[in-house]
C-alpha cells in the first residue's frame, strides 16, 4: 500500500486536506463525529481509485481531487450507517461513531456527509458525474435495504448475495473509476472500461472481507469476528457451506443464520473450513480479479496503471 500512495502522494495529501476543510460545521456535533470517523484512518482506496486512474488516463486535475473527496465522504456516510443498523461496536479497532457517540448523531452526520458530497459534485458543475453519483448513491441504498430483508435468510443464493454485494460495495469502486475517466474526457468505451474494472476490483474485495470474517485476526481486521453471522449477513462462506456441507454442518450453520447466533463460532468457522468454503470464497475472488486485470490492460502502460494492478493484487492478498 505504501508503494500505491507513493504514486499520487501530493494528490492524496490534497484530497486529505479538502475533506477536513469540508468537515467544518458551525454545530460541534457535526464535525466531532464527523472528524471521529475520518481520523479513524481506513485505506482511503476509493479516493485512491479517483486518482490514479485519472493518473493513468493522464493528469490528476482540481476537479479529481474534489471527486475524490466526494467518494470518500460518500463512502463515510455509509460506514455511519451501517454501523447503526448493525448494531456494531467495533470499527478499525476502536468504538463505532454509533457506539462513541450515540445512533442518532451517527445518523444525522453520516446525512451530512451525504449532503456535502453532493454540495461538491454542484461546485463541479458536471451534469453526467452529478448524475451518476445520483444513481450510484440510490443502488448504494437499495444493497443496503436488500441485505436488511434477506439477513437470517438461509436460502439466499450466490446470485442474491452477488447482487447485495455489487450494490452495497462494488458499486462504488465503480464510480470512483467511472468518475475520474468522465473528468478526464475519455470516451463512453474508456468510461464503461474503467467503471467495469472497478466494479470486479470491488466484488472480490468484498468477497475476501466475507472470508476474513471466519478466517482473519480480529486485532489486525479492526473489528469482532464473526459479526456478520451476529447480524444475520449470509455471504459467500455460509452459502458455500450450506450447500456442499454434511447434514450435520448444514444444520449447524442453518440454525446460527437462523437465531443471529454467533455463540458456536468456532465450531462454524470450523464447518466452514471443512467443506472448502473460504477456499471457494477466495477462487471466487480471484475470478473477478482476473477479470478486472484484463479490462486494466487496455488502459496506457505505466506506473499509474502498474498501482491500479497492484490495488487488485492487494484487494484479495490482504489479512484485513
Amino acid at each position: 500500500m505504501h508503494q500505491i500512495r507513493a504514486t499520487v502522494a501530493p494528490e492524496l495529501e490534497r484530497v486529505n486536506q479538502l475533506i477536513i476543510e469540508q468537515l467544518h460545521s458551525n454545530v460541534e456535533m457535526v464535525e466531532n463525529v464527523g472528524h471521529y470517523i475520518v481520523d479513524a484512518g481506513g485505506k482511503r482506496l476509493r479516493p485512491m481509485l479517483v486518482l490514479l486512474s485519472a493518473a493513468a488516463l493522464g493528469r490528476c486535475s482540481d476537479a479529481h481531487i474534489t471527486f475524490a473527496a466526494i467518494i470518500e465522504f460518500i463512502h463515510t456516510a455509509t460506514l455511519l450507517h451501517d454501523d447503526v443498523v448493525d448494531i456494531s461496536t467495533l470499527r478499525r479497532g476502536r468504538p463505532t461513531a454509533n457506539a462513541e457517540f450515540g445512533n442518532a448523531p451517527s445518523v444525522l452526520v453520516g446525512d451530512f456527509l451525504y449532503t456535502r458530497a453532493f454540495q461538491l459534485m454542484v461546485r463541479l458543475g458536471d451534469m453526467d458525474i452529478l448524475n451518476h453519483m445520483a444513481e450510484t448513491t440510490n443502488t448504494i441504498a437499495e444493497g443496503e435495504v436488500l441485505q436488511l430483508t434477506r439477513a437470517g435468510d438461509p436460502a439466499t443464493s450466490e446470485a442474491q448475495y452477488l447482487d447485495v454485494i455489487t450494490r452495497k460495495t462494488a458499486i462504488l469502486f465503480a464510480a470512483a473509476c467511472y468518475g475520474a475517466a468522465t473528468l478526464s474526457s475519455q470516451d463512453e468505451q474508456t468510461r464503461n472500461t474503467l467503471r467495469e474494472f472497478g466494479l470486479n476490483l470491488g466484488i472480490a474485495f468484498q468477497m475476501i472481507d466475507d472470508a476474513l470474517d471466519y478466517d482473519g485476526d480480529a486485532a489486525k481486521m479492526g473489528k469482532n469476528v464473526g459479526d456478520d453471522l451476529m447480524e444475520g449477513k449470509v455471504t459467500l462462506p455460509l452459502i458455500h457451506t450450506l450447500r456442499a456441507g454434511d447434514a450435520a454442518d448444514q444444520a449447524l450453520v442453518r440454525e446460527a443464520i437462523t437465531s443471529r447466533n454467533a455463540a458456536r463460532i468456532e465450531q462454524i468457522t470450523a464447518a466452514i473450513k471443512r467443506c472448502g468454503a473460504l477456499d471457494y470464497t477466495r477462487t471466487r475472488a480471484r475470478h473477478h480479479h482476473d477479470l478486472a486485470l484484463a479490462l486494466l490492460a487496455q488502459l496506457p502502460a505505466g506506473d499509474s496503471r502498474e498501482a491500479l494492478a497492484r490495488v487488485t493484487a492487494l484487494a484479495i492478498n490482504r489479512e484485513h
